[in-house]
C-alpha cells in the first residue's frame, strides 16, 4: 500500500502513565482501582463495543450501536483502543492537577454518570473522541481495515507532488464521528455541549498533524520532494487539548444554540465559539475536598513534587515542581515524606554462553504527599 508514514512509537508509551524523569514516580491515581463519572465516558465507550452485539433490554446506553449498521462493528476495536487511549492522555495531562483523571465506582451504564458539565467534562469529551479518531485513522493507514487505506484526495505544488501514504484523517474523523456524535440522542444544552468538544477534540487531531517529506535528486539535490501528511504522536494531541482546557469557554443555552456567557443580555454581538474551544456550562466544583457526585477524590494522600526536592527527581516542568503547594498548601494540608525501598536488577554481566546475571540493588527514595494537618 505504499509507504505507511504512521510510525509505531506515535502510540507507544500510552499503554501506561509516562512521567517526565526516570526518577519521576507515577502518578498516584495509578494505585486506585476505581472508575470515575469523568473517566466513566472512555470506559463506556469500551462496553459499549464489547456489548454491542447482546441484544438485551438490559442493556440500554445506545439504541443506535445495537440497531446500527453491521459494518461498523469492524471498527469496535479500534474505537476501544482509542477510548483507552485517550484515558491514559487524560491521566498523564492531569497527574499533578487537583482534578487528576479520578476513578471511582459510579455507574458506568449511563449517560448520567457524567453529571457535572464543567471544564473537567468537557476536556474528558474531547480527548475521547481524539483517542477514538486517532486510532481509526492509525488503523486504516496500516491496512487493518477493508476499503480503507492512504489519503490520495491531494495536490501538489511546484518542486514537490503528494505521495507515500497520507494518514486518511478524514476516514477516522467520519467514523468516530458516526460511533460518538450518535450517543447524544437530545438537542438540549448538555447534548450540545458533548457534540462541540467531541468536535474539537477531532479537530485537535488534525491541527496536529504534521507534513513528511523525501527529496529526490542526483547527489542528494533535493531536485523534486515527495510529502505526505502523518499523524504526530497523541501526546502532542494531548497537549493541545490540556491548553484549550486552561482556556475554555463558559457559554449559555440560547434559542437552540450556545452563546459566551452572559452574552444573552449583552446589546453587542458576541464573537461566534470557534470549533477548536472547549466550552462548559457550569464552574467545576472544589477538587481539593471529597465529592463523588463530582468526581473529586480530593487531594489527601496525593503525590507531589517542589523546588528543593528537584536534585532528588531529575529535571521537571515548573508547573510540576510547584505541585506540593497546589495540592497540599492551597488546600489547607500539609506535605509529609515518605522512605520507600524500591528493588530493580543491577550490575548485570554477560557470561558465556549465553546468559546474563544481574545483582538485586535496593534503592531508598522519598516521596512527597499531602497529609491532613494535626
Amino acid at each position: 500500500m505504499g509507504c505507511v508514514s504512521v510510525s509505531e512509537n506515535s502510540i507507544a508509551g500510552h499503554g501506561s502513565v509516562p512521567v517526565t524523569s526516570s526518577k519521576q514516580s507515577a502518578p498516584s491515581s495509578r494505585s486506585r482501582r476505581h472508575i470515575s463519572p469523568l473517566t466513566s465516558r472512555m470506559i463506556e465507550l469500551v462496553l459499549l463495543v464489547i456489548l454491542w452485539p447482546v441484544h438485551t433490554q438490559a442493556w440500554s446506553i445506545n439504541n443506535f450501536m445495537m440497531t446500527g449498521p453491521k459494518a461498523l462493528l469492524t471498527f469496535s476495536d479500534s474505537v476501544a483502543s482509542g477510548a483507552m487511549l485517550g484515558m491514559e492522555e487524560c491521566r498523564y495531562q492531569f497527574q499533578w492537577d487537583r482534578w487528576n483523571c479520578p476513578e471511582n465506582s459510579l455507574p458506568i451504564f449511563s449517560m448520567k454518570a457524567l453529571p457535572e458539565a464543567n471544564k473537567e467534562t468537557a476536556f474528558v469529551y474531547s480527548i475521547s473522541a481524539a483517542g477514538v479518531m486517532y486510532m481509526l485513522t492509525r488503523n486504516c493507514s496500516l491496512g487493518e481495515f477493508d476499503r480503507c487505506g492512504c489519503d490520495e484526495a491531494m495536490d501538489g505544488g511546484s518542486g514537490w507532488k503528494w505521495g507515500g501514504c497520507s494518514d486518511n484523517v478524514r476516514f477516522g474523523e467520519r467514523v468516530s464521528r458516526q460511533f460518538l456524535d450518535a450517543m447524544e440522542e437530545g438537542k438540549d444544552a448538555r447534548a450540545s455541549m458533548n457534540l462541540h468538544n467531541n468536535e474539537a477534540g477531532r479537530k485537535a487531531v488534525k491541527k496536529m498533524m504534521k507534513t513528511v517529506c523525501k527529496c529526490h535528486g542526483v547527489s542528494g539535490a533535493c531536485t523534486t520532494r515527495t510529502c505526505w501528511r502523518q499523524l504526530s504522536d497523541f501526546r502532542d494531541v494531548g497537549d493541545l487539548l490540556k491548553r484549550k482546557h486552561a482556556t475554555s469557554i463558559q457559554v449559555d443555552f440560547v434559542s437552540g444554540k450556545l452563546q459566551q456567557y452572559n452574552s444573552a443580555n449583552s446589546n453587542h454581538e458576541m464573537p461566534e465559539i470557534s470549533r477548536r474551544d472547549l466550552v462548559y456550562l457550569e464552574p467545576a466544583p472544589d477538587y481539593c475536598r471529597v465529592n463523588l457526585t463530582s468526581g473529586s477524590q480530593g487531594t489527601i494522600g496525593r503525590e507531589c513534587l517542589r523546588d528543593a526536592d528537584v536534585k532528588t527527581y531529575g529535571e521537571v516542568a515548573p508547573y510540576v515542581r510547584r505541585s506540593c503547594k497546589r495540592l497540599c498548601k492551597d488546600c489547607g494540608l500539609k506535605v509529609v515524606r515518605e522512605r520507600i525501598q524500591v528493588v530493580s536488577s543491577c550490575n548485570c554481566k554477560f557470561h558465556w554462553c549465553c546468559h546474563v546475571k544481574c545483582e538485586e540493588c535496593v534503592d531508598t527514595i522519598v516521596k512527597l504527599r499531602c497529609a491532613t494537618r494535626r
